[in-house]
């Protein structure tokens, strides 16, 4: 694994680009909607935020946030179903588009595919939470316009 300076280094300036097309990807592939990058604030109030951990040769998460009616548009464009019945499906959608994510960024590095291994998405519901590391972590945030909505992704990986 490459030194504290260099993952954060990579973190910094090479992943981004990695993290951005991975999502674009994503969202082309399994919504079949294009994902526009945005420079937009943090979403006010984030009401659902899917986890993947990242274990092995590299030690962190992947995260995924939105509010609910960017998690309930992703359940309706994943499963064919009008807004109203894709509602409780929305949390699954956004685990499971972060979970594609993560395997995706990480199958974009060089010797990483099989040294790091993804944990089975969590899905924080609700409107007061935080979610923060324990270890000293190194933090990309990206932001997204997803059907006209904020929609953030973000890696933090231990150094």
């Amino acid at each position: 694994m490459k030194s504290e300076t260099s993952v954060a280094a990579a973190v910094a300036r090479e992943w981004p680009p990695l993290i951005r097309s991975s999502s674009i990807e994503v969202f082309e592939m399994m919504l079949n909607v294009r994902l526009e990058p945005s420079t937009q604030a943090p979403i006010p109030i984030p009401e659902c935020t899917a986890l993947v951990g990242l274990t092995g040769s590299l030690m962190g998460s992947l995260s995924l946030r939105c509010g609910a009616a960017a998690a309930t548009e992703m359940a309706a464009l994943m499963l064919n179903l009008p807004a109203e019945r894709a509602t409780r499906y929305g949390p699954d959608a956004v685990g499971e588009i972060a979970n594609m994510i993560a395997g995706n960024f990480k199958n974009r590095i060089d010797n990483l595919s099989d040294r790091c291994l993804l944990s089975t998405p969590t899905v924080v519901v609700g409107m007061d939470y935080r979610c923060r590391a324990l270890n000293e972590m190194e933090r990309q945030e990206l932001w997204f316009r997803f059907e006209n909505q904020p929609l953030q992704v973000a890696l933090e990986v231990q150094i």
